[in-house]
């Protein structure tokens, strides 16, 4: 009903903020990822979801478009309302919310305080389609934090393989083996390359 606000910015919390649009103040919710994004202006737009219960209406604005299409994706997880949408997109970015539930890691949505781990399996069960094919993603591509990964794609780049090749078979041998040492990666991958 209301796609965004687009007004003077009255008041400015880090979990809410008032604007002001043609003399009616609107209050809406934020998250702190959207309030570390607001700039220091008078006059600002957030793109907004509002959400219609008996007992209220409440705004959730969001100053980037692809926040406010996740905090909706949450929401359409059983279990997820609204505020511990909220708690996940500023508890971590919303690139990282994609990348977990993306690549199934249940330990770094379960770190999202509200968040069990019945709860984060959820989210990744009903979620990671939709993302791998939204965000157009390979479930091989989104391999994170994975140090060894990384100190071997720099090994081969300095023995002078590109670095787009490389990853695509370092990826490979990271799915097959999560565990593998970079030794064990650099050999796997030379032979391959």
């Amino acid at each position: 009903m209301i796609a965004h606000l687009q007004g003077k910015l009255v008041e400015k919390n880090p979990t809410e903020v008032v604007i002001d649009c043609g003399g009616v103040g609107y209050h809406v919710n934020i998250s702190l990822h959207t309030f570390s994004l607001i700039p220091n202006a008078d006059f600002i737009k957030l793109y907004t979801h509002l959400q219609i219960k008996e007992d209220a209406h409440t705004l959730f604005g969001f100053v980037e478009k692809s926040e406010r299409e996740i905090f909706r994706m949450l929401l359409s997880v059983s279990g997820i309302g609204a505020n511990i949408a909220r708690t996940m997109l500023s508890s971590i970015e919303p690139r990282q919310i994609i990348n977990a539930i993306a690549s199934g890691d249940v330990g770094l949505i379960q770190s999202i305080k509200g968040i069990g781990n019945k709860t984060a399996q959820r989210v990744i069960l009903d979620l990671k389609e939709k993302v791998l094919k939204l965000y157009d993603l390979d479930e091989v591509s989104v391999v994170q934090n994975n140090t060894n990964r990384d100190e071997a794609l720099s090994a081969l780049e300095v023995l002078g393989f590109v670095r787009k090749t490389s990853e695509k078979v370092v990826e490979k041998i990271v799915k097959e083996d999560p565990q593998a040492t970079v030794e064990t990666i650099i050999k796997k991958a030379l032979k391959s390359l």
